[in-house]
């Protein structure tokens, strides 16, 4: 199951809700939540992540759900503290700082990932991502642009003192069919990747949970 996150407030409480239960329910499920910084409805960076949830998908059971910034509506764009987000963008907080593993995927904009997705982890609890694994991945025109992943992205996630998946993941312009990711070196990457943390996605799959109001 997917939940998209995006200006329903109803709608979005009610996916994020599904998505907490359905992960609760499976119990070893990794419960997966894309933070997607794209503008564009379909997308390069999401085709990226596509292939990183397959290759994912047969390694352990998942459970996902996205949150698209850029349509959180302006109960995000306004707020600019925690207290003054609408209902649906909490949820969407919410989701990310619950998941068992982080997937933050941006194009690069200017050198950089966009504002809107800087925005949303500027919302986030400080401590909310602590020792949480985060995988990274990115999208840009060319290749120079993948050094987004350690001189902003990275960087970023250290502040919270997330546990960045080592190998992050960038594919470029020239690796896709559309939206569709071809290439076989970033394929490649993805799986080496994930590999070098299945057994500590695996026991934060399978581990005990904290209930939610304990």
């Amino acid at each position: 199951m997917t939940a998209l996150l995006g200006t329903d407030p109803d709608a979005n409480a009610a996916n994020a809700a599904n998505a907490a239960n359905a992960a609760g329910a499976a119990g070893a499920a990794l419960r997966v939540v894309v933070v997607n910084g794209s503008p564009n409805e379909r997308s390069k960076t999401m085709g990226l992540v596509a292939a990183v949830l397959d290759t994912l998908k047969g390694m352990l059971p998942i459970e996902t759900s996205q949150v698209d910034v850029y349509r959180l509506g302006p109960g995000f764009t306004g707020a600019i503290e925690r207290d003054d987000v609408a209902p649906e963008v909490e949820a969407a907080l919410g989701l990310a700082e619950r998941a068992d593993l982080l997937i933050a995927a941006a194009p690069v904009y200017r050198g950089s990932y966009p504002g809107m997705f800087k925005h949303f982890f500027d919302l986030v609890d400080q401590y909310a991502l602590a020792n949480k694994p985060v995988l990274l991945a990115a999208t840009g025109g060319g290749d120079h642009h993948a050094l987004v992943l350690e001189h902003a992205m990275r960087p970023l996630f250290a502040f919270f003192q997330a546990l960045t998946v080592p190998v992050a993941v960038f594919a470029s312009s020239g690796d896709f069919d559309g939206v569709t990711l071809l290439n076989p070196r970033v394929y490649g990457r993805i799986e080496t990747g994930l590999a070098d943390v299945a057994d500590l996605l695996r026991s934060r799959a399978t581990g005990a949970r904290t209930p939610p109001d304990a």
